[in-house]
Protein backbone atom coordinates (compact mmCIF):
# COMPACT_ATOMS: atom_id res chain seq x y z
CA UNK A 1 0.00 0.00 0.00
CA UNK A 2 1.53 3.30 -1.12
CA UNK A 3 0.21 6.66 0.07
CA UNK A 4 1.22 9.92 -1.59
CA UNK A 5 1.37 13.05 0.57
CA UNK A 6 1.09 16.33 -1.31
CA UNK A 7 3.29 19.02 0.28
CA UNK A 8 2.28 21.84 -2.06
CA UNK A 9 0.49 24.62 -0.20
CA UNK A 10 2.38 23.96 3.04
CA UNK A 11 4.49 27.10 2.51
CA UNK A 12 7.86 25.40 2.95
CA UNK A 13 7.10 24.57 6.59
CA UNK A 14 6.95 28.24 7.62
CA UNK A 15 3.23 28.47 8.41
CA UNK A 16 0.55 26.80 10.50
CA UNK A 17 -0.18 24.39 7.65
CA UNK A 18 3.52 23.65 7.29
CA UNK A 19 3.80 22.89 11.01
CA UNK A 20 0.72 20.69 10.72
CA UNK A 21 2.45 18.54 8.12
CA UNK A 22 5.72 18.37 10.05
CA UNK A 23 3.90 17.33 13.22
CA UNK A 24 1.73 14.80 11.42
CA UNK A 25 4.73 13.15 9.78
CA UNK A 26 6.60 12.96 13.08
CA UNK A 27 3.72 11.01 14.63
CA UNK A 28 2.26 8.82 11.89
CA UNK A 29 2.18 5.22 13.21
CA UNK A 30 4.72 2.79 11.80
CA UNK A 31 3.07 0.17 9.62
CA UNK A 32 4.78 -2.52 7.61
CA UNK A 33 1.85 -2.46 5.21
CA UNK A 34 2.03 1.23 4.24
CA UNK A 35 4.72 3.12 2.34
CA UNK A 36 4.47 6.91 2.50
CA UNK A 37 5.88 9.08 -0.29
CA UNK A 38 5.91 12.86 -0.11
CA UNK A 39 5.89 14.89 -3.30
CA UNK A 40 6.22 18.59 -3.91
CA UNK A 41 8.64 21.34 -4.87
CA UNK A 42 12.26 20.24 -5.22
CA UNK A 43 13.32 22.98 -2.79
CA UNK A 44 11.33 21.16 -0.07
CA UNK A 45 13.13 17.86 -0.48
CA UNK A 46 14.62 18.15 3.02
CA UNK A 47 12.04 20.49 4.59
CA UNK A 48 9.86 17.59 5.75
CA UNK A 49 12.33 14.71 5.71
CA UNK A 50 15.45 16.10 7.40
CA UNK A 51 14.60 14.55 10.77
CA UNK A 52 13.62 11.10 9.53
CA UNK A 53 14.31 8.51 6.83
CA UNK A 54 10.82 7.00 7.07
CA UNK A 55 9.47 8.84 4.03
CA UNK A 56 10.39 8.87 0.37
CA UNK A 57 10.33 12.21 -1.46
CA UNK A 58 9.70 12.89 -5.14
CA UNK A 59 10.47 16.39 -6.40
CA UNK A 60 8.13 17.82 -9.01
CA UNK A 61 9.76 20.05 -11.68
CA UNK A 62 7.42 23.04 -11.47
CA UNK A 63 8.06 26.73 -10.79
CA UNK A 64 7.62 27.90 -7.19
CA UNK A 65 4.49 29.97 -7.84
CA UNK A 66 0.80 29.52 -7.12
CA UNK A 67 -0.22 29.65 -10.80
CA UNK A 68 2.37 27.11 -11.96
CA UNK A 69 1.64 24.71 -9.11
CA UNK A 70 -2.12 25.04 -9.57
CA UNK A 71 -1.83 24.30 -13.31
CA UNK A 72 0.29 21.24 -12.55
CA UNK A 73 -2.34 19.91 -10.16
CA UNK A 74 -5.17 20.63 -12.60
CA UNK A 75 -3.56 18.90 -15.60
CA UNK A 76 -0.86 16.56 -14.31
CA UNK A 77 -1.57 15.28 -10.82
CA UNK A 78 -3.96 12.53 -11.92
CA UNK A 79 -1.44 10.94 -14.26
CA UNK A 80 1.35 11.51 -11.74
CA UNK A 81 -0.61 9.64 -9.05
CA UNK A 82 -1.13 6.66 -11.33
CA UNK A 83 2.50 6.67 -12.45
CA UNK A 84 3.70 6.69 -8.84
CA UNK A 85 1.27 3.83 -8.10
CA UNK A 86 -0.38 5.59 -5.16
CA UNK A 87 -3.34 3.86 -3.56
CA UNK A 88 -4.47 7.24 -2.18
CA UNK A 89 -3.23 10.82 -1.89
CA UNK A 90 -3.37 13.00 1.23
CA UNK A 91 -3.61 16.70 0.37
CA UNK A 92 -2.03 18.23 3.48
CA UNK A 93 -2.06 21.82 2.22
CA UNK A 94 -5.81 22.23 1.99
CA UNK A 95 -7.99 23.18 -0.96
CA UNK A 96 -5.84 25.51 -3.06
CA UNK A 97 -4.13 22.71 -4.98
CA UNK A 98 -6.60 20.03 -6.00
CA UNK A 99 -6.94 18.09 -9.26
CA UNK A 100 -9.94 18.42 -11.54
CA UNK A 101 -10.30 14.65 -11.42
CA UNK A 102 -9.10 12.31 -8.70
CA UNK A 103 -7.57 9.28 -10.44
CA UNK A 104 -6.95 7.67 -7.04
CA UNK A 105 -8.81 8.28 -3.75
CA UNK A 106 -8.11 11.80 -2.46
CA UNK A 107 -8.16 12.83 1.21
CA UNK A 108 -8.17 16.60 1.71
CA UNK A 109 -7.06 18.16 5.01
CA UNK A 110 -8.93 21.41 5.68
CA UNK A 111 -7.63 23.63 8.47
CA UNK A 112 -9.07 26.89 7.12
CA UNK A 113 -12.53 28.40 7.09
CA UNK A 114 -13.09 27.88 3.38
CA UNK A 115 -15.90 30.40 2.97
CA UNK A 116 -13.61 33.16 4.27
CA UNK A 117 -10.49 32.44 2.20
CA UNK A 118 -9.62 35.52 0.07
CA UNK A 119 -9.22 33.28 -2.99
CA UNK A 120 -12.81 32.12 -2.50
CA UNK A 121 -14.48 35.40 -1.56
CA UNK A 122 -12.83 37.38 -4.38
CA UNK A 123 -13.14 34.84 -7.20
CA UNK A 124 -16.54 33.18 -7.79
CA UNK A 125 -15.11 30.95 -10.53
CA UNK A 126 -12.38 29.59 -8.26
CA UNK A 127 -14.95 29.17 -5.48
CA UNK A 128 -17.10 26.98 -7.75
CA UNK A 129 -14.01 24.99 -8.73
CA UNK A 130 -13.14 24.31 -5.09
CA UNK A 131 -16.69 23.21 -4.31
CA UNK A 132 -16.58 20.87 -7.30
CA UNK A 133 -13.26 19.34 -6.19
CA UNK A 134 -14.45 18.87 -2.62
CA UNK A 135 -17.58 17.13 -3.90
CA UNK A 136 -15.39 14.69 -5.86
CA UNK A 137 -12.74 13.81 -3.27
CA UNK A 138 -13.10 10.65 -1.20
CA UNK A 139 -12.82 12.17 2.28
CA UNK A 140 -12.26 15.53 3.97
CA UNK A 141 -10.45 15.82 7.30
CA UNK A 142 -11.69 18.98 9.03
CA UNK A 143 -9.60 20.51 11.82
CA UNK A 144 -12.69 21.48 13.86
CA UNK A 145 -16.44 21.13 14.00
CA UNK A 146 -16.63 24.78 12.96
CA UNK A 147 -14.81 23.97 9.72
CA UNK A 148 -17.10 20.99 9.12
CA UNK A 149 -20.18 23.18 9.56
CA UNK A 150 -18.69 25.73 7.15
CA UNK A 151 -18.12 23.01 4.54
CA UNK A 152 -21.66 21.68 4.95
CA UNK A 153 -22.97 25.22 4.41
CA UNK A 154 -21.05 25.19 1.12
CA UNK A 155 -23.02 22.06 0.09
CA UNK A 156 -20.22 19.57 0.76
CA UNK A 157 -21.82 16.23 1.76
CA UNK A 158 -21.67 15.91 5.54
CA UNK A 159 -20.97 12.18 5.48
CA UNK A 160 -17.77 12.87 3.58
CA UNK A 161 -16.29 14.96 6.39
CA UNK A 162 -14.44 13.67 9.47
CA UNK A 163 -13.37 16.00 12.28
CA UNK A 164 -9.82 15.37 13.49
CA UNK A 165 -8.44 18.00 15.85
CA UNK A 166 -4.86 19.18 15.50
CA UNK A 167 -2.51 18.29 18.32
CA UNK A 168 0.19 20.15 20.17
CA UNK A 169 3.70 19.00 20.95
CA UNK A 170 3.71 18.61 24.73
CA UNK A 171 7.46 18.06 24.71
CA UNK A 172 7.75 21.72 23.61
CA UNK A 173 4.64 23.37 25.00
CA UNK A 174 4.60 22.96 28.77
CA UNK A 175 4.86 25.31 31.80
CA UNK A 176 8.37 26.54 32.61
CA UNK A 177 9.32 26.62 36.27
CA UNK A 178 12.27 28.91 35.69
CA UNK A 179 11.37 32.20 34.05
CA UNK A 180 13.41 35.20 33.04
CA UNK A 181 13.33 38.11 35.48
CA UNK A 182 13.62 41.26 33.37
CA UNK A 183 14.55 40.42 29.79
CA UNK A 184 13.71 37.34 27.74
CA UNK A 185 16.68 36.44 25.55
CA UNK A 186 15.77 34.20 22.62
CA UNK A 187 18.35 34.81 19.91
CA UNK A 188 18.28 37.11 18.04
CA UNK A 189 15.62 38.74 20.25
CA UNK A 190 15.79 40.43 23.64
CA UNK A 191 12.30 41.23 24.93
CA UNK A 192 11.68 43.16 28.13
CA UNK A 193 9.13 41.75 30.56
CA UNK A 194 6.28 42.04 31.39
CA UNK A 195 4.60 41.58 28.01
CA UNK A 196 1.47 40.28 26.30
CA UNK A 197 1.91 37.97 23.31
CA UNK A 198 -0.01 37.55 20.05
CA UNK A 199 1.57 35.04 17.66
CA UNK A 200 0.03 35.13 14.20
CA UNK A 201 1.10 35.97 10.67
CA UNK A 202 0.36 39.53 9.55
CA UNK A 203 -1.74 38.38 6.62
CA UNK A 204 -5.03 40.28 6.70
CA UNK A 205 -7.51 42.49 8.54
CA UNK A 206 -9.37 39.47 10.00
CA UNK A 207 -6.31 38.83 12.19
CA UNK A 208 -7.18 42.09 14.00
CA UNK A 209 -3.63 43.26 14.70
CA UNK A 210 -4.60 46.90 14.21
CA UNK A 211 -7.53 46.65 16.63
CA UNK A 212 -5.33 44.95 19.21
CA UNK A 213 -2.73 47.73 18.98
CA UNK A 214 -5.47 50.31 19.57
CA UNK A 215 -6.85 48.36 22.52
CA UNK A 216 -3.35 47.95 23.94
CA UNK A 217 -2.81 51.71 23.71
CA UNK A 218 -6.10 52.29 25.54
CA UNK A 219 -5.07 49.73 28.16
CA UNK A 220 -1.74 51.48 28.70
CA UNK A 221 -3.35 54.90 28.97
CA UNK A 222 -5.96 53.69 31.47
CA UNK A 223 -3.66 51.65 33.72
CA UNK A 224 -0.13 53.00 33.37
CA UNK A 225 1.12 49.41 33.66
CA UNK A 226 4.59 48.62 32.27
CA UNK A 227 3.49 45.84 29.89
CA UNK A 228 4.66 45.59 26.31
CA UNK A 229 2.83 44.04 23.37
CA UNK A 230 4.77 41.44 21.37
CA UNK A 231 3.42 40.62 17.91
CA UNK A 232 5.23 37.48 16.77
CA UNK A 233 4.47 36.52 13.21
CA UNK A 234 5.87 36.44 9.70
CA UNK A 235 5.23 39.40 7.44
CA UNK A 236 2.25 39.14 5.14
CA UNK A 237 -0.08 41.23 3.00
CA UNK A 238 -1.14 43.30 6.02
CA UNK A 239 2.33 44.06 7.39
CA UNK A 240 2.44 47.70 6.26
CA UNK A 241 -0.88 48.50 7.95
CA UNK A 242 0.20 46.86 11.21
CA UNK A 243 3.57 48.60 11.22
CA UNK A 244 1.95 51.96 10.47
CA UNK A 245 -0.54 51.55 13.34
CA UNK A 246 2.27 50.53 15.67
CA UNK A 247 4.41 53.55 14.78
CA UNK A 248 1.49 55.94 15.17
CA UNK A 249 0.59 54.61 18.62
CA UNK A 250 1.37 56.83 21.60
CA UNK A 251 2.98 53.70 23.07
CA UNK A 252 4.99 52.70 20.01
CA UNK A 253 8.09 52.05 22.13
CA UNK A 254 6.16 49.31 23.96
CA UNK A 255 5.06 47.47 20.80
CA UNK A 256 7.50 44.92 19.41
CA UNK A 257 7.08 43.17 16.04
CA UNK A 258 9.41 40.19 15.78
CA UNK A 259 8.75 39.11 12.18
CA UNK A 260 9.07 35.38 11.59
CA UNK A 261 9.61 33.61 14.90
CA UNK A 262 10.91 29.99 14.97
CA UNK A 263 8.19 27.61 16.14
CA UNK A 264 10.58 25.77 18.46
CA UNK A 265 11.26 29.03 20.31
CA UNK A 266 7.61 29.97 20.77
CA UNK A 267 7.12 27.95 24.00
CA UNK A 268 9.73 30.02 25.80
CA UNK A 269 8.20 33.22 24.45
CA UNK A 270 4.75 32.10 25.60
CA UNK A 271 5.83 30.90 29.03
CA UNK A 272 7.47 34.23 29.90
CA UNK A 273 4.44 36.28 28.83
CA UNK A 274 1.83 37.53 31.27
CA UNK A 275 -0.93 36.43 28.89
CA UNK A 276 -1.73 35.40 25.34
CA UNK A 277 -4.14 37.76 23.55
CA UNK A 278 -5.62 36.29 20.37
CA UNK A 279 -8.04 38.65 18.56
CA UNK A 280 -8.26 36.85 15.20
CA UNK A 281 -11.80 36.27 13.91
CA UNK A 282 -10.85 33.87 11.10
CA UNK A 283 -9.44 30.83 12.90
CA UNK A 284 -10.54 27.38 11.80
CA UNK A 285 -8.22 25.61 14.24
CA UNK A 286 -6.76 28.18 16.67
CA UNK A 287 -3.73 26.12 17.60
CA UNK A 288 -1.73 29.03 19.12
CA UNK A 289 -4.43 29.44 21.77
CA UNK A 290 -4.00 25.95 23.22
CA UNK A 291 -0.22 26.07 22.74
CA UNK A 292 -0.18 29.16 24.96
CA UNK A 293 -2.46 27.48 27.51
CA UNK A 294 -0.18 24.46 27.63
CA UNK A 295 2.73 26.78 28.50
CA UNK A 296 0.89 27.88 31.63
CA UNK A 297 -0.29 31.37 30.78
CA UNK A 298 -3.87 32.73 30.73
CA UNK A 299 -5.54 33.32 27.37
CA UNK A 300 -8.00 35.92 26.11
CA UNK A 301 -9.37 35.46 22.61
CA UNK A 302 -12.04 36.55 20.18
CA UNK A 303 -15.39 34.82 20.40
CA UNK A 304 -15.38 34.02 16.69
CA UNK A 305 -14.58 31.13 14.38
CA UNK A 306 -13.43 27.92 16.02
CA UNK A 307 -11.87 29.64 19.04
CA UNK A 308 -14.82 29.06 21.44
CA UNK A 309 -14.77 25.39 20.39
CA UNK A 310 -11.02 25.03 20.83
CA UNK A 311 -10.60 27.09 24.01
CA UNK A 312 -14.00 26.14 25.50
CA UNK A 313 -14.53 27.76 28.93
CA UNK A 314 -10.82 28.09 29.62
CA UNK A 315 -10.30 31.53 28.08
CA UNK A 316 -11.71 35.02 28.47
CA UNK A 317 -13.58 36.19 25.36
CA UNK A 318 -13.94 39.60 23.78
CA UNK A 319 -15.08 41.33 20.58
CA UNK A 320 -11.96 42.70 18.85
CA UNK A 321 -13.76 45.56 17.11
CA UNK A 322 -14.87 46.86 20.51
CA UNK A 323 -11.69 48.62 21.57
CA UNK A 324 -12.94 49.56 25.05
CA UNK A 325 -14.08 46.01 25.77
CA UNK A 326 -10.77 44.59 24.60
CA UNK A 327 -8.79 47.07 26.70
CA UNK A 328 -10.89 46.12 29.73
CA UNK A 329 -10.17 42.42 29.13
CA UNK A 330 -6.44 43.16 28.90
CA UNK A 331 -6.59 44.90 32.28
CA UNK A 332 -8.61 42.07 33.83
CA UNK A 333 -6.40 39.24 32.62
CA UNK A 334 -3.28 41.06 33.84
CA UNK A 335 -4.54 42.22 37.26
CA UNK A 336 -7.16 39.69 38.44
CA UNK A 337 -5.05 37.15 40.34
CA UNK A 338 -7.88 34.68 40.98
CA UNK A 339 -8.93 34.71 37.32
CA UNK A 340 -5.35 34.21 36.20
CA UNK A 341 -4.83 31.29 38.56
CA UNK A 342 -8.03 29.54 37.46
CA UNK A 343 -7.31 30.02 33.76
CA UNK A 344 -3.76 28.73 34.09
CA UNK A 345 -4.65 25.60 36.06
CA UNK A 346 -7.72 24.64 34.03
CA UNK A 347 -6.07 25.55 30.74
CA UNK A 348 -3.12 23.22 31.28
CA UNK A 349 -5.49 20.35 32.03
CA UNK A 350 -7.71 21.13 29.03
CA UNK A 351 -4.85 21.05 26.55
CA UNK A 352 -3.98 17.44 27.41
CA UNK A 353 -6.75 16.30 25.04
CA UNK A 354 -4.87 17.80 22.08
CA UNK A 355 -2.04 15.46 21.13
CA UNK A 356 -0.29 14.91 17.80
CA UNK A 357 -0.07 11.16 18.34
CA UNK A 358 -3.87 11.06 18.61
CA UNK A 359 -4.24 13.28 15.54
CA UNK A 360 -1.86 11.12 13.50
CA UNK A 361 -3.48 7.88 14.66
CA UNK A 362 -6.97 9.07 13.67
CA UNK A 363 -5.66 10.31 10.31
CA UNK A 364 -3.95 6.99 9.70
CA UNK A 365 -7.18 5.10 10.43
CA UNK A 366 -9.09 7.21 7.90
CA UNK A 367 -6.45 6.51 5.25
CA UNK A 368 -6.35 2.81 6.05
CA UNK A 369 -10.13 2.39 5.84
CA UNK A 370 -10.31 4.22 2.50
CA UNK A 371 -7.57 2.13 0.92
CA UNK A 372 -9.10 -1.08 2.29
CA UNK A 373 -12.46 -0.39 0.60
Amino acid sequence: MKIGIDTFGCEHGRSGIGMYLLSLLANLPDSSGILYELFGSEIDRYTYTAQTDRFLYTGVPVADSFVAEWIWHFFNLGAFSLRQKYNAVLFAGGVKYLPFRFKVPGIVVVNDIISELPEITSNPIFARYIRFCLSRCTKIIAGSQYIKNDLVALSVPEDRIEVVYNGIDHSLFYPRTELYTDVVTIKPFAIKRPYLIYASRLQGPAKKHVELIRAFSAFKKATGLPHRLVLAGESGAYSDMVQKESIQSEYASDIFLTGFFPHDSLPELYANADACIFPSVCEGVGLPVIEAMACGIPVACAKFGALPEIADKYAVYFTPDNIEETASVLKKIVTDKDLRSNLITSGIEWTKKFDWKKTARETYEIIRKIVAQ
